[in-house]
């Protein structure tokens, strides 16, 4: 039966993801805002607190709630652990503080309160026995003073207000319908800088096969660039049997390599090294010094195999049989993938299955992994990625997960809901000024923003754009600009893209000409045309400036050319410093210099009309208005953008304000 005496009624509480179902995201020392239509009958006034705890903890900590307008009231906490966090929502009726406002109202028209002295003192003393040390006997002593000649001051005092706040007794209290979960995770789930590179094509000498030790001597390379994340592709034995050769072709060579996807051979499977690479010694050294180059390995974790993989022969349950009984290899019509067999989810076998593929996690992290990007899960069930991710982090709440994922928004959305701590996205394919405002509107202005947390990559050994293809040097250079700066996780594939290798296979494909995929490459990393200084520089940049470092204040500004995209972010420093603001303009086009107006909504100033603003790439300084309008030129031949650190107080725009 319902407590008809728990009056107040809790809705529509923000954030709050498919009515609990799955947790939102933060990282630790975050603060997580919530709010909450509350409201009871009749005319009492009313208390509200977020009750939170980290889910390990017993007791609920409190965190107060204001009111905002027409009964949606807003407080926050604070996440200091990681792991799962719990919080919800009550409230109730307060006694003290409808006293209080009633006493006033009273006084006003001047009539006689000594009653209502006595009644409050009662209320006072009763808070003052569950209060402790010097606020019980402050209270004690308000409590007295209420029924003496200065009760009516003492009454009215902030003091007290204060005090009756820290120790107001909720009567029949309504604790929201749901409690509800945050995932809390280390700084590097909400900010970092991936590099992806194959280590069979890091050796220095052409001809030759790289190791874990070539890619050790390339960490300086990747470390002074400003990268913290250095993603290797799988780096298991390969499998023979239907293994593809250069561009894909059918009917390798014995020289070929093969695909690194096609995993598993004669000397092992998820659990082993390719020998040509070294040993898993090498490679647990190579963690070691990545870490002292401030970089950590992140592996890529494709759960299919070779035909060769021991898997085949031990568990061919675990596999999707043809009528004839031979095993059917991946295919994704027209494509085909003879040197790749699926497992088969659906297996009567699927229990032992996810223990063995769950405990290809446990094997890496072992050797010192705590970082996977997980190659296609949109094709495995969601929930297995809610079972073994859950296993996983419930041991070690470290560990993060990046989808590679590039398949319909629901499906994406639905696999950082079950657990994938970051997600590929769209945005190699959205070029055009508005189809940016509107994709990015949408993963920072909607309800995606707490539990999506989007890793943009201008390229991918899979990923060639058109963009990039006809754009050469000048289209990586802007692509580069925006993934850096619209979002506060980003990746690239290199050599390949610093060194602005853009040649197709051929027209209308997005496939790379002489694919590492397939064969091994040998780079040359002293190429004048390198991106390598705009990216060590930009990485400095975003490392600076706090603003850079997250998305959820990322706002489009307006311009009168279409092909200048420009956007603010903000984030506070320390008190002392204020806030950090900078601006950004990107030449969206290629080939031509472009020019026009950006509006920039600054905070005005009497007898100060301009305000400085510093090229975080050049160092160059400018003055610019703030009535609002401000002129800028880019030149893709020498600058693809401006990065502004900006001195005076950018105003909300319209939509915000």
């Amino acid at each position: 039966m319902i407590d008809a005496r728990r009056r107040v009624v809790i809705e529509r509480v923000d954030p709050e993801i498919d009515c609990g179902r799955y947790p939102i995201k933060r990282v630790v020392g975050e603060r997580v805002s919530v709010e909450a239509d509350v409201f009871a009958d009749g005319h009492d006034e009313l208390a509200c607190v977020i009750l939170h705890r980290p889910q390990a903890e017993p007791r609920w900590c409190q965190a107060p709630m204001r009111l905002v307008a027409n009964d949606r009231w807003r407080g926050e906490f604070q996440v200091d652990r990681l792991g799962c966090h719990l919080y919800t929502v009550q409230a109730w009726v307060d006694h003290f503080h409808t006293w209080a406002r009633d006493l006033l109202r009273r006084l006003e028209a001047g009539q006689d309160v000594r009653v209502d002295l006595d009644l409050g003192a009662e209320l006072v003393q009763a808070a003052a026995q569950r209060a402790k040390g010097a606020d019980a006997t402050a209270l004690r002593r308000a409590a007295e003073a209420l029924k003496g000649p200065k009760g009516t001051r003492t009454a009215v005092s902030a003091e007290l207000a204060e005090l009756m706040a820290r120790h107001s007794l909720g009567h029949f209290p309504t604790v929201y319908r749901r409690v509800l979960r945050v995932t809390v995770d280390r700084e590097r789930a909400r900010f970092s800088a991936w590099y992806e590179m194959f280590p069979r094509s890091a050796s220095p000498e052409p001809g030759r096969p790289g190791t874990f030790a070539d890619v050790e001597a390339r960490l300086p390379y990747v470390a002074e660039m400003g990268f913290d994340v250095l993603y290797l592709p799988p780096i298991h034995p390969i499998g023979k049997t239907g293994r593809k050769g250069p561009n894909n072709t059918i009917g390798a060579a014995p020289s070929d390599p093969g695909s690194p996807w096609a995993i598993g051979g004669a000397r092992g499977g998820h659990k082993s090294v390719h020998p040509e690479l070294g040993t898993l010694a090498d490679f647990k050294r190579l963690v070691h010094a990545a870490k002292r180059h401030g970089l950590e390995v992140a592996l890529d974790i494709a759960f299919q195999t070779s035909p060769d993989h021991p898997y085949v022969r031990g568990h061919p349950e675990w596999f999707r049989k043809r009528p004839d009984g031979t095993i059917q290899y991946a295919e994704n019509p027209p494509k085909k993938y003879q040197d790749i067999f699926p497992f088969e989810f659906d297996s009567p076998e699927w229990r032992p299955l996810w223990r063995e593929l769950c405990s290809v996690f446990e094997f890496w992290i072992d050797q010192g992994v705590r970082i996977f990007r997980v190659d296609n899960p949109h094709t495995k069930p969601f929930a297995f990625w809610e079972w073994v991710i859950g296993q996983i982090r419930d041991r070690y709440p470290e560990v993060i997960f990046l989808s590679e994922a590039f398949t319909k928004p629901k499906v994406m959305y639905r696999l950082s809901k079950v657990g994938f701590n970051q997600s590929y996205t769209y945005f190699a394919w959205r070029n055009e000024a508005w189809e940016l405002k509107e994709y990015f509107t949408e993963l920072t202005r909607t309800e995606a923003r707490e539990y999506f947390r989007p890793n943009l990559w201008p390229n991918t050994p899979d990923i060639l754009t058109e963009a990039l293809q006809r754009g050469g040097r000048a289209a990586s250079a802007l692509r580069f600009v925006l993934a850096a700066t619209l979002g506060a996780r980003y990746g690239i594939y290199g050599p390949a893209f610093e060194l602005a290798e853009t040649a197709p296979l051929m027209a209308g494909r997005e496939e790379y000409l002489g694919s590492e995929k397939y064969q091994i490459r040998h780079w040359d990393l002293d190429r004048p045309e390198s991106l390598r200084p705009l990216i060590a520089r930009l990485n400095q940049v975003r490392r600076e400036h706090p603003a850079l470092q997250q998305d959820r204040t990322l706002r489009f500004l307006a311009t009168d050319n279409h092909m200048l995209l420009a956007y603010a972010k903000t984030a506070r420093r320390t008190a002392s410093e204020g806030s950090d603001q900078v601006v950004t303009i990107v030449n969206l086009d290629p080939r031509w210099r472009q020019s026009g107006w950006v509006e920039v909504p600054a905070e005005p100033r009497p007898g100060k009309p301009g305000y400085a603003v510093r090229d975080l790439l050049t160092g160059s300084s400018y003055t610019w208005r703030s009535d609002g309008w401000n002129y800028v030129e880019l030149d893709p031949a020498v600058q693809p953008a401006h990065i502004m650190s900006v001195e005076r107080t950018l105003l909300p725009l319209p939509e915000e304000a």
